[in-house]
């Protein structure tokens, strides 16, 4: 085996898996103030990065103040769907909740399409296509630019969810009735949820655009950042990025030994079998809470 090999693909494999765990950081975000899994995460990262080109080509901004203005966006774009959509179904059986956040899913997408088209946009954020060298192997700059934000962004949610606010937003996730029998703001707490999960849906937006284009594609990776989520458990900040880590791994890994012997694919093949066999042997995920109901 040549371990150089093995080493370049298991090193960019992880930081593109870091990747991953911003798109799962967002849904973490919404389950920990909801327990609603987001289907809509990847439909919002593909909007928030639409919305920095619309920004930027359309005002004619540089693209470092484009991304903040779209981010400022993005919030009150979160917040405006957990008002008008998701606030009447508090208390509501969680299957309704999740139906809406798949039909928001297929109305951000179809109007996406409708406004900007199909065919493919850059993204330029100035980072080179150079390789960046370490010894023998050649990593991708932009997944190492994505790995260092995504780490940054885990170190301070994981601190605020040991503040005040954050604490709040674990009870209301909890027991709504409860939070708000005593005095907690529960539609406050989670369209806050909402907001924030729509800017890192846009950071990880222009981070994946800027590596594969902004298209309809960036929708897709709700599929990664749910396995992610899922295995390192819904509850869980540090179990999604040590699970982004581990799903990046395996698939980079894989793709470069098995892609020459299958003609490709294998990366959605080791996506798709890790999350059927998380849900079949451990559904709670690697660091998830294992609630147990008494009866």
């Amino acid at each position: 085996m040549d371990f150089s090999l093995f080493a370049e693909l298991a090193i960019n494999g992880a930081l593109s898996g870091l990747m991953y765990s911003l798109v799962a950081l967002g849904i973490v975000l919404i389950y920990k103030s909801s327990s609603v899994p987001n289907l809509a995460q990847g439909a919002m990262t593909m909007l928030g990065a639409y919305v920095v080109l619309a920004i930027a080509n359309g005002i004619g901004l540089p693209m470092w103040t484009a991304i903040p203005l779209a981010m400022g966006t993005m919030f009150f774009v979160g917040m405006g769907i957990e008002r008008v959509a998701l606030r009447r179904l508090a208390g509501r059986p969680i299957i309704m909740i999740l139906m809406m956040t798949l039909g928001l899913d297929i109305f951000i997408r179809a109007t996406t399409m409708a406004i900007w088209g199909s065919s493919s946009r850059p993204m330029s954020i100035g980072i080179s296509d150079e390789p960046l060298f370490l010894g023998p192997l050649l990593l991708n700059r932009s997944y190492v630019v994505g790995a260092v934000v995504a780490t940054a962004l885990f170190a301070i949610f994981f601190f605020f969810f040991r503040s005040r606010r954050g604490i709040v937003l674990r009870a209301i996730s909890d027991d709504y009735i409860a939070s708000w029998s005593i005095g907690i703001s529960v539609e406050r707490g989670v369209a806050f949820s909402w907001a924030m999960s729509s800017v890192l849906a846009t950071t990880a937006g222009v981070l994946w655009g800027s590596v594969q284009g902004v298209n309809q594609g960036l929708a897709l990776l709700l599929l990664k950042g749910l396995t992610v989520a899922v295995l390192g458990g819904l509850d869980s900040i540090g179990g999604a990025i040590l699970a982004g880590l581990l799903l990046g791994l395996l698939e980079g890994v894989a793709s470069g030994y098995l892609d020459p012997l299958v003609g490709g694919g294998s990366r959605d093949l080791v996506v798709a079998a890790t999350l059927i066999l998380t849900i079949l042997i451990r559904p709670h995920g690697l660091f998830g809470r294992h609630d147990i109901e008494r009866i």
